[in-house]
């Protein structure tokens, strides 16, 4: 038995946890720094006080309502099914789309390492490329990494490189992407739960197979080959480049080289934009609470609960989530709905939480609102 519980978790399931958790964590503290940033911008603009609220006044980031909550599993879907129904005709558009965004996300990824390896010796003054904008010389050298790193993706195939394209997606789509309630976030994930459940555990018995699986699985012609092939530029062009698993999923695997662990970016960005809002939310709870001396919490909470996050909650259920699942999923010998174990580990204790606490209200119905003092930046 002993054995048996021990070969339940390997080495590549490890390092799923392991990056997966990091992942969230980064992504989450980038989106906060990023509301910073923009609140001290409004403050040297100066036109109006500053304030912390999930409706950043960035262009670049989204915000998703609840009818954007209510949709995004139909949306998602339909996708799947155009991706499992006419994934030949659509493939090489695909490959190219993901990989255009990849090197974007990735590049984002990189960007405060290259911001310090440049901080020595360069200004920060951007550089002017016409109509195509101004750039720093950190923005320029992490996106000219990011482009190195894909056509050596594209190249080659490896899965160690796919695994760092697919870390940028989701690093990038957790800061970018905002929550503003816990009502929005509870729409979003017991929606995309229903939504995983189904393609994965019922699609085979409508469409005698596994979507969720052969669509996540499935290998895309390389752009080259395809390239070589339409230009007939001969049979050694091109001809020797691998097909393409698309940086949609994790990757990692086992010590004996007999099989690889999976996980979906999905499973990681959709909780992450969870951690995401309940960080934001303990940060402005914090200020608050300095702001009026150090008010304490309702009477019937004792000063150790209080001082327990919604972040290191929600995230160590998290965890325990992505535990039950791999578990199951190795017991089973069949993939599992990574998020039919993540969203009740997560939104459950987050919900007795806040109940506990008696921030429920505050927070099930935009929580953030106007606030003028001064904020610092977190260290990433």
């Amino acid at each position: 038995p002993t054995s048996r519980a021990y070969s339940l978790v390997d080495s590549s399931q490890v390092s799923t946890f392991l990056i997966s958790i990091l992942l969230i964590v980064y992504g989450s503290f980038r989106s906060l720094n990023m509301d910073f940033e923009n609140q001290d911008k409004e403050k040297d603009n100066s036109s109006t006080a500053g304030s912390f609220n999930g409706n950043s006044t960035n262009n670049s980031i989204q915000t998703i309502d609840s009818t954007q909550a209510l949709f995004l599993p139909i949306g998602a879907s339909v996708s799947l099914l155009v991706m499992f129904f006419f994934f030949d005709s659509v493939q090489v558009v695909f490959t190219i789309c993901t990989a255009v965004l990849a090197t974007i996300a990735f590049a984002f990824l990189l960007l405060p390492m290259c911001q310090y390896l440049t901080r020595p010796c360069s200004p920060q003054n951007k550089i002017s490329f016409g109509c195509c904008g101004r750039f720093t010389a950190a923005e320029l050298l992490s996106f000219s990494l990011s482009v190195m790193l894909v056509l050596i993706w594209v190249l080659t195939g490896h899965w160690l490189l796919m695994d760092a394209l697919a870390m940028g997606l989701c690093v990038a789509m957790i800061a970018f992407v905002r929550l503003p309630s816990l009502k929005v976030s509870c729409l979003l994930l017991s929606g995309l739960l229903i939504y995983d459940v189904f393609w994965v555990f019922f699609s085979a018995y409508i469409f005698n197979s596994n979507v969720m699986v052969k669509v996540a699985t499935q290998p895309a012609d390389n752009p080259l080959d395809v390239l070589s092939r339409k230009l007939h530029l001969g049979p050694n062009v091109g001809r020797d480049v691998p097909r393409l698993s698309l940086p949609g999923k994790l990757v990692f695997p086992s010590s004996t080289g007999s099989h690889f662990s999976m996980l979906g970016i999905g499973d990681i960005v959709m909780p992450g934009l969870l951690l995401c809002f309940v960080l934001r939310y303990d940060n402005y709870k914090k200020q608050a609470n300095s702001d009026s001396c150090g008010a304490p919490g309702p009477g019937n909470i004792s000063g150790r609960m209080q001082k327990v996050s919604y972040f290191h909650c929600t995230l160590i259920g998290y965890f325990v989530g992505l535990l039950t699942a791999t578990v199951a999923s190795r017991i089973h010998r069949a993939a599992q709905p990574a998020l039919l174990y993540l969203v009740p580990f997560t939104l459950l204790p987050l919900l007795t939480m806040a109940y506990l606490k008696g921030d429920l209200r505050r927070m099930w119905s935009e929580p953030f609102h106007s606030k003028s003092s001064s904020s610092r930046f977190l260290e990433v």
